[in-house]
């Protein structure tokens, strides 16, 4: 009987929406491309790099990695990676505890205090003003301060990320229930062991996202590094591979070569966070 209600019943035929699936193939063909390219020009010696499209696309003639060594080498790869890693670290463990305990006061306030809905709107104004506007001040602030170092360009960026960071945590924490934070109030914690206690630790997906964010951010940053530690000797990756470019031409072997060993680092941090950060995502991107 079973058997014959399964036969009558039609299966609906399911549609392949082809514009989307047209649109996903051309989505990662743009993003494979580039890096094939990167790849590809990476492993080959300068006398490959002809103007034809052979050239171009072609494949290496032999797998070797002298244009490896000979970036390093350029870049001084090890001292520029270390800076790199200490102001990127640095930014995220302050981010981490900075934002959330902000968009923790936001988050649990705005809907009580109206004055708090005009900080949290005054703070995500921030997004709206362009770094070119603020460059020439900040140098200026930066070298009166005596902070045209490394403690400089990590607090600069600190505030730099600061509105969306913010308001993403502030958009989570609606998540979570205030009946919690109302049980460890009545077993007698205090405000500060109930958020690091017991709030901190349920923004993990939140963490891994803005972490990630942050990380990307700073890693990749050209422009902040490049004008406040001017003068220094101290340089990051992006900034030790401007060494590829000259007022006669770039070295595409060699700078493809450290872009793809500075991509390494980056790439592994967000392969350990990806597994909280589409959940961290949708559950901050709340109208606060």
């Amino acid at each position: 009987m079973e058997k014959a209600i399964r036969k009558s019943v039609k299966k609906p035929k399911e549609k392949t929406n082809w514009v989307l699936t047209i649109i996903l193939i051309l989505g990662t063909f743009t993003v494979f491309f580039p890096l094939y390219m990167a790849i590809n020009i990476a492993f080959k010696q300068p006398s490959e790099m002809t103007n034809s499209i052979e050239g171009a696309l072609g494949l290496p003639s032999s797998i070797n990695f002298s244009n490896f060594a000979e970036a390093m080498r350029v870049t001084d790869f090890w001292h520029s990676l270390g800076n790199s890693l200490f102001i990127t670290l640095a930014t995220i463990a302050l981010a981490l505890v900075v934002y959330s305990l902000a968009g923790y006061v936001l988050g649990r306030t705005i809907a009580k205090h109206k004055g708090f809905k005009w900080v949290y709107l005054y703070l995500i104004s921030g997004m709206f003003v362009p770094f070119a506007i603020l460059m020439m001040p900040l140098v200026k602030e930066t070298a009166m301060l005596h902070l045209g170092n490394q403690f400089g360009v990590i607090l600069l960026y600190l505030v730099f990320y600061m509105p969306m960071n913010v308001m993403l945590y502030a958009g989570y924490m609606k998540n979570i229930p205030t009946v919690i934070e109302e049980a460890s109030e009545v077993d007698g914690a205090s405000t500060w062991t109930t958020f690091w206690r017991v709030i901190f630790p349920m923004m993990k997906p939140m963490h891994a996202t803005v972490a990630v964010l942050t990380a990307l951010g700073t890693w990749n940053d050209v422009m902040t590094p490049l004008v406040i530690m001017s003068g220094t000797g101290i340089n990051t990756l992006p900034i030790a591979q401007l060494n590829f470019q000259t007022q006669f031409g770039t070295n595409y072997n060699l700078a493809f070569a450290s872009y793809i060993m500075s991509l390494i680092p980056i790439l592994l941090f967000y392969i350990i966070c990806q597994k909280q950060i589409i959940s961290g995502v949708a559950n901050g991107a709340v109208k606060g």
